[in-house]
C-alpha cells in the first residue's frame, strides 16, 4: 500500500517538506535509521524525519504489508515502457459479410467493412431567419421587433470586433459591474439602444454531419441459353461480304443525300481535270512503254546478248553434262514476301508469262497477287492484279490468250480478262455457285463444249474435280468426280454414312485423248480418271508415300507421264503398265515441281527444296542428272515451280521468296543424240523438202526414242504392252 507522509515535519531549521510516493511500486522506508528515503520516477526527494525517536509515534509503529501476488521486479523491468496502439476499428463490426460477384458467378467476402460507430446524434431545430417558416413564427409569437433589435446589436458587436475596440469596452463594463448592478441609462436625445453587457453570451455551432447511407441491390443472374452452330470458312466469308455490301449501300445513300449542287459542280470539275490528265498520259502510253523497254534493253544489254547469242563452249569438253546460265531475275516489291505458286507461259506471245503469288503456310495466309511479265521489260510487270486471297494456280487459254483462269486459297476460282482495265475478275465463283471448301491447287482450260461455251477444270483438297462453264455472265459448275478413298464409310450425325474423300493436289489432261486425265492426291496415290465416269476410277497407282505435287503427261509419247512428290522422288510411269514405275529418281530433298521439255521426249527438269535444279536426259544417262545446279543465293530458299519456254532454250524457276529466275540451257542440255541425227538423215532421203529449209523432228522419232528406253526397263512378259 502507498504510505501517506505527515502534513508537516521539521527539517534543519524547521522548514516544511512533503513526501511523494511514486505510483506503481511501494516506497522504501528505513525504520532503524534517522532518515527515510522515498524515490520517484521523475525526481528524488530525501527528508530527514529526526534523530533519537523525536519523530511522531505513528510513524515509528507503521509497517508495510506486501501482497502475496506482488511481483518482484528489477530496476530495468520497472523502467520498461509498454506501448499500446489505439486503432479506429470497430470491434463489433462484422468481418464475414459476403456479396454475390456476377463476374465470377459466386459469393465472395467483402474486403471493406464500415468501422464507423455513432455514439451520439442530435438533430437540431434551427431555421433560417429569412425563411418562410421563420416569418410565420415571428408573426405568430410577435417577436419580430426583439429579433430585429438583437440582430442590430449583434451586427454592431461584430463591427467592434473588427476594429479592435471591443477590449476597451469590456474593461469599462467590468469596472461598472463592480460599482453598479444595473447599466447606466442612456443620455437624453439619443434613441440608439445599447447592448446588454450582463446578458452577453458566446455562441458556437457545429455543422451537422450527414449520416452515411448504403444502398445495395442484389439481383438474380440473367437467364442463359446454350447455342451451337457450325461455321465454315465460306459461310464466314459470305457473311462479311454481305456486311460490306450493306455498308457500301448505306454510304452511297448518305453521300447522295448530303451531296449538294456545289459539290456536284466541284466533282465535275475534278473529273474533267482527271480525264484530261489521263487522256494526256494515254496518248503517250505506247511511246512511253517503248522507251521504257529501250532503257531496259540498254541496262541489261549483256544479259540480252547472252540470251540471244551466247553458248557455253565448255560443253564440247564435257561428255554428258551441261550448265544453266542465269539471265534475268524478275521481282515485284509488293510480292517479295509471297511465294511463287504457279508459272505459265502465254501460248501466243512467247516472251510473256504469268506468275501467281500466295502462301503455302496455312497459318500465314493474307493476300495474293497475279503478275504478268515480259522478257522485254524485266524491271516491272506489265499487268498487276492484287487479290484478297492467295492465288495458288493459273492457266492461260490456248486460243484466247487474254483469258486467264486462276484458283484461290479460299476455294474460289476466277477468270481475268487482261484487256480490261478493271483489276477484278470477270467471273468468280462463290459459295452459292459451288466453290470449293478448300484451296484450289490447279486449274486447266479444256476444249469448248457442244454449245461452244468456254470451260475449264479445277481440283481442290476437298476431294472434288469440278468443271466450270462460262455461260453469258455466269459461272456454272459440274462435279466431274469425287476422290473417294477405299476406307469404310464413317458414321455421321443421325445415323448417316459419310464416305471419306481424298485430297486432290494436282491433275493433268492427256494431250491426245480428250476424256483421259490423271489426279494426284495428298495420300500419295495417282488416279486415272475419265470425264465420262464420275463414280469410279479407271485405275489407281500407289505412286508415292507422301503428297503428290505434280503429274505431267509426256508431250510426245501417249503412254508416259511423270510425277513428283514430297518423298524426294521423281517417277516415270506407263499408264498401261501396272507393275510399278518405269524409272525412279531420288533427289535427296522434297521435289516441288517437275516438267517435261517441249523439244524432247526424254528430257525433264525438277526443282527441290534445297534450291537446286535437276535436269535429266534419259537418252544420255538413265540414273543421274546431266545437270544439278543451285540457282538461289540463300540456303533456306526453297524452289517451288519450274516451266520450259515453248520456243526458246529457257526455263523459269520460282522460289518461296517471290523471285522468278530465268535460266538458259547449255547446248548439252538440248542437243540431239547421234542416233536421232541418223534417223533424221534417213527420213530426209524419203521426203521432198524445199532447199534451205531445216527438217524438224516429228513425234515419231521421239516416240521411238522413248520406246527404246522402255524396252530396256520392262519385264519380258510385258514387252508387248
Amino acid at each position: 500500500m502507498p504510505v501517506k507522509a505527515p502534513a508537516k515535519s521539521k527539517q534543519g531549521g524547521g522548514g516544511t517538506s512533503s513526501l511523494k510516493v511514486g505510483k506503481g511500486r511501494p516506497p522504501r522506508v528505513s525504520m532503524g535509521g534517522a532518515k527515510v528515503a522515498l524515490k520517484d520516477d521523475i525526481r528524488d526527494d530525501v527528508t530527514e524525519i529526526g534523530e533519537g525517536g523525536h519523530g511522531e509515534e505513528w510513524m515509528q509503529t507503521k509497517s508495510l504489508i506486501k501482497p502475496d501476488d506482488q511481483l518482484d521486479l528489477s530496476e530495468g523491468e520497472l523502467k520498461e515502457e509498454f506501448t499500446r496502439i489505439l486503432t479506429a476499428n470497430n470491434p463489433h463490426a462484422p468481418q464475414n459479410i459476403v456479396r454475390y460477384n456476377f463476374k465470377d458467378r459466386s459469393f465472395k467476402q467483402t474486403s471493406h467493412v464500415d468501422q464507423l460507430a455513432i455514439h451520439f446524434s442530435l438533430d437540431g431545430n434551427m431555421i433560417h431567419k429569412d425563411s418562410d417558416e421563420a416569418r410565420r413564427q415571428k408573426a405568430k409569437y410577435g417577436a419580430a421587433e426583439t429579433v430585429s433589435d438583437q440582430a442590430i446589436s449583434e451586427a454592431e458587436e461584430e463591427k467592434k470586433d473588427e476594429e479592435g475596440e471591443e477590449k476597451a469596452e469590456v474593461e469599462e463594463g467590468a469596472d461598472k459591474r463592480d460599482e453598479e448592478s444595473t447599466p447606466a441609462p442612456p443620455k437624453g436625445g439619443d434613441n440608439k439602444k445599447l447592448t446588454n453587457q450582463f446578458n452577453y453570451s458566446e455562441r458556437a455551432s457545429q455543422t451537422y454531419n450527414n449520416p452515411y447511407r448504403e444502398r445495395a441491390t442484389q439481383t438474380e443472374p440473367p437467364p442463359r441459353a446454350n447455342f451451337s452452330a457450325t461455321g465454315n470458312q465460306w459461310e464466314i466469308y459470305d457473311a462479311y461480304k454481305e456486311d460490306q455490301e450493306k455498308q457500301a449501300e448505306e454510304k452511297a445513300k448518305e453521300k447522295k443525300q448530303t451531296s449538294s449542287k456545289k459539290e456536284e459542280g466541284t466533282v465535275k470539275k475534278k473529273l474533267t481535270a482527271m480525264e484530261t490528265q489521263t487522256d494526256d498520259v494515254s496518248r503517250i502510253s505506247h511511246a512511253a512503254k517503248i522507251v521504257e523497254r529501250m532503257v531496259n534493253q540498254n541496262t541489261f544489254d549483256d544479259v540480252s546478248q547472252d540470251f540471244k547469242y551466247w553458248e557455253d563452249v565448255s560443253d564440247e569438253y564435257r561428255d554428258s553434262e551441261g550448265t544453266l546460265l542465269p539471265l534475268w531475275k524478275f521481282s515485284y516489291d509488293k510480292a517479295k514476301r509471297l511465294a511463287v505458286t504457279s508459272l505459265c507461259w502465254n501460248p501466243k506471245y512467247r516472251d510473256l508469262f504469268i506468275v501467281t503469288h500466295g502462301s503455302y503456310d496455312f497459318m500465314k495466309q493474307s493476300r495474293g497477287m497475279l503478275l504478268c511479265y515480259t522478257m522485254k521489260n524485266p524491271s516491272y510487270p506489265e499487268y498487276v492484279y492484287p487479290t484478297t486471297s492467295g492465288v495458288m494456280c493459273v492457266d492461260v487459254h490456248p486460243e484466247h490468250p487474254y483469258l486467264v483462269a486462276v484458283g484461290f486459297y479460299d476455294g474460289s476460282v476466277g477468270v481475268y480478262n487482261v484487256t480490261n482495265k478493271d483489276n477484278k475478275p470477270i467471273y468468280q465463283s462463290t459459295a452459292k455457285t459451288g466453290k470449293h471448301t478448300d484451296p484450289v491447287w490447279q486449274v486447266a482450260w479444256q476444249k469448248d463444249d457442244l454449245d461452244n461455251n468456254l470451260n475449264f477444270f479445277s481440283v481442290s483438297s476437298d476431294g472434288r474435280v469440278v468443271a466450270w462453264t462460262l455461260v453469258k455472265n455466269e459461272l456454272t459448275y459440274t462435279d466431274v468426280i469425287q476422290l473417294k478413298l477405299d476406307e469404310a464409310p464413317q458414321e455421321g450425325p443421325e445415323g448417316t454414312q459419310l464416305t471419306p474423300l481424298g485430297c486432290g493436289t494436282c491433275f493433268d489432261f492427256h494431250k491426245q485423248t480428250d476424256y483421259l486425265f490423271l489426279v494426284g492426291t495428298e495420300e500419295g496415290k495417282i488416279h486415272k480418271c475419265s470425264k465420262a465416269y464420275s463414280s469410279q476410277f479407271l485405275d489407281t497407282f500407289d505412286a508415292h508415300h507422301m503428297a503428290v505435287y505434280k503429274v505431267h503427261w509426256n508431250y510426245y509419247h501417249p503412254k508416259i507421264f511423270i510425277s513428283c512428290s514430297a518423298d524426294w522422288t521423281v517417277k516415270i510411269w506407263d499408264h498401261t503398265y501396272k507393275n510399278g514405275a518405269m524409272f525412279t529418281f531420288d533427289l535427296g530433298s522434297s521435289v516441288g515441281d517437275v516438267a517435261w521439255a517441249p523439244y524432247s521426249s526424254t528430257i525433264f527438269a525438277a526443282v527441290t527444296a534445297d534450291g537446286k535444279v535437276h535436269v535429266f536426259d534419259l537418252s544420255i544417262n538413265k540414273y543421274e542428272p546431266i545437270c544439278e545446279q543451285a540457282v538461289v543465293q540463300k540456303k533456306k530458299t526453297k524452289l517451288t515451280h519450274i516451266t520450259f519456254n515453248p520456243n526458246h532454250p529457257i526455263v523459269l524457276v520460282g522460289d518461296d521468296r517471290g523471285y522468278v529466275t530465268s535460266l538458259k540451257l547449255s547446248p548439252n542440255l538440248r542437243k540431239v543424240p547421234k542416233v536421232m541425227k541418223k534417223l533424221d538423215m534417213q527420213m530426209a532421203m524419203h521426203q521432198q523438202d524445199k532447199k534451205g529449209q531445216e527438217l524438224q523432228r516429228g513425234p515419231e522419232q521421239e516416240i521411238a526414242k522413248m520406246d527404246k528406253l522402255l524396252a530396256l526397263v520392262r519385264e519380258p512378259s510385258n514387252k508387248d504392252n
